[in-house]
């Protein structure tokens, strides 16, 4: 398969190490660390490495049709690590023109009302959430940007904008524990956050939307600061806008989606597509710590 000419190749090191203050006797856990395939995005390799080795190590798919490897490990340990290094390519999205996209109020009906594929799997996102209540308070943030018949891309660009006008970035505000309602109300918090709320006021409108994970690549102009979320996981939206088209925009720097952003996998919220997830038998208190690098390399041959 050759891919556009505008196509950036990464190569991306996510490395995550657990440690504990007392012997985990017994660990299972649901990794999403393999980068999804989809148009515009093409892997070219990919391995992981735990230390210690698992017991158990299987490769599937998950309910969104994301990458996930289930590990076990039955010995005595204190720290785990794991590193999963991908290559990929990542194709410049068609330009489209928000003014084209169907109304939005057409989108909030069609889930409900299409027997057909497309949007019998949009209504999975059409709904509330672990992390995405709907609130009454999301529904009176997003109205200002859907007034009547207003095309559902137009109305998302600039919700996209408010937010990212209105938040303000700080990585101490919030958890993901943190309730949707006090990011709403304190303007404050985290790219996941931010997805969130803006996934929050697309539903409470009754469109469908998505949270996205994966990685930001930043490339500054001389003088000119980084992007938020350089070198860390990172989290945007995708509103559906109808058939088989999801338009992806980054509410955390104010953009729509660009080769900048490379997908690892989408669900409800966070709580569907977290890169380590786990349970555990002992282990008492645990450190976490998380490093990853997003490296763009030669551009792939065409």
């Amino acid at each position: 398969m050759t891919m556009p000419a505008a196509t950036v190749r990464y190569r991306i090191r996510h490395s995550t190490t657990c440690r504990y203050s007392d012997e985990i006797q017994l660990a299972h856990h649901l990794l999403h660390l393999r980068p999804r395939v989809q148009p515009g995005q093409r892997t070219i390799g990919h391995r992981m490495k735990f230390a210690p080795q698992p017991s158990h190590v299987e490769d599937h798919a998950d309910y969104f049709g994301n990458p996930t490897t289930y590990v076990a490990l039955q010995e005595p340990h204190r720290t785990l690590v794991i590193e999963s290094e991908s290559e990929i390519d990542v194709a410049a999205p068609a330009p489209f023109d928000e003014t084209a996209t169907p109304a939005w109020e057409q989108l909030r009906e069609e889930p409900r009302s299409t027997a057909g594929r497309a949007g019998a799997q949009a209504g999975r996102f059409a709904y509330a959430s672990a992390h995405v209540p709907l609130l009454a308070a999301l529904c009176d943030y997003a109205l200002p940007s859907f007034p009547p018949a207003r095309p559902i891309g137009e109305a998302a660009a600039d919700l996209n904008r408010r937010i990212f006008n209105d938040f303000t970035f700080d990585p101490v505000a919030t958890t993901i524990a943190t309730p949707l309602a006090q990011v709403l109300g304190e303007r404050r918090g985290v790219c996941q956050d931010f997805a969130h709320l803006a996934i929050g006021c697309l539903r409470a409108v009754g469109v469908p939307a998505r949270y996205v994970s994966g990685y930001l690549r930043t490339v500054p102009p001389p003088g000119a600061a980084r992007l938020v979320g350089a070198d860390a996981s990172h989290a945007w939206f995708s509103v559906w806008g109808g058939g088989d088209l999801w338009l992806d925009f980054d509410p955390t720097n104010g953009k729509a989606g660009s080769t900048d952003l490379v997908t690892m996998a989408w669900g409800r919220d966070y709580h569907d597509v977290s890169p380590v997830r786990g349970v555990l038998v002992g282990g008492g208190s645990q450190e976490l710590i998380v490093e990853v690098d997003v490296e763009p390399i030669a551009a792939p041959p065409v």
